[in-house]
């Protein structure tokens, strides 16, 4: 019964990626002194009714290194996404000319660097933390298999295969970290 134990490890795999795809997310919505569309894309505007990513209620461009310019499609909006954009944290101070929201990307100081190297480390520490919980998900099911019968062998094997998958998304976190900080440290 248990000998023919097979453990999902694409499901596990699928999930680590996951768990990557999620912290790159969150490393694109940090500033690193250069503009970039991806910085807006954790600010919610109230639209209708209902939060609504910006990308979803005007134009995203970055027409210059350091601007980001917003051609909102609604004139009755352009407000609204001002106000989301002042209250996101992101630390930009909108300038409107019309239906058209420029975002002057400042110089970060040193202080604020150290700031975000701590904000990506936070990110990442979350990713190991997601990665983790995936390898004891999979540990259990190998623990619940060597109940049902499954002989120590194929234990170990499994339980090695869980934890090479695991250190290996580690190391690409960690990779990822490493190159984050590197970007937000650059001046």
């Amino acid at each position: 019964m248990a000998d023919d134990f097979e453990l999902d490890t694409d499901d596990l795999e699928r999930r680590m990626d996951g768990a990557m795809s999620s912290l790159r997310t969150e490393f694109a919505s940090l500033r690193t002194g250069r503009a970039s569309a991806s910085m807006l894309e954790p600010v919610m505007v109230d639209a209708y009714g209902s939060p609504t990513p910006i990308n979803q209620v005007g134009t995203v461009n970055v027409p210059e290194p350091r601007m980001v310019t917003i051609n909102v499609w609604d004139k009755g909006l352009v407000n609204k996404v001002e106000k989301a954009i002042r209250e996101s944290g992101l630390g930009i101070n909108p300038q409107m000319n019309g239906t058209i929201i420029m975002l002057p990307i400042p110089e970060l100081n040193e202080e604020r660097r150290r700031e975000l190297t701590k904000v990506a480390a936070s990110y990442a520490e979350n990713a190991r933390v997601s990665v983790r919980n995936i390898r004891r998900d999979g540990m259990d099911q190998i623990k619940k298999a060597k109940a049902d019968g499954m002989s120590e062998d194929d234990q170990k094997f499994w339980e090695t295969e869980v934890q090479d998958l695991t250190d290996k998304y580690i190391k690409a976190v960690d990779a990822q970290l490493e190159t984050k900080q590197g970007e937000i440290m650059q001046v």
